[in-house]
């Protein structure tokens, strides 16, 4: 049994497995699988939100506050 699998690929036949259509739709699979794990870990972090960590260069002229005293 063993000596009928030595010439041939696992699953298809050597020649097939070396062409270059082959190596062609390995490659595209290889990227592809790459991408979804990386927009699956990218979905599984907690979200980040830039705003929070820049600095707010806005601010009210005058308070909206039901209090004409409180500060603005």
């Amino acid at each position: 049994m063993n000596a009928l699998l030595s010439p041939l690929g696992i699953l298809f036949p050597e020649a097939l497995v070396r062409s270059h259509p082959f190596a062609i739709l390995a490659a595209f699979v290889a990227i592809n699988t790459v991408i979804y794990v990386a927009l699956t870990v990218a979905k599984a972090m907690p979200k980040i939100y830039f705003g929070d960590y820049l600095p707010r260069n806005y601010a009210r002229a005058e308070t909206r506050s039901i209090y004409p005293d409180a500060p603005s």
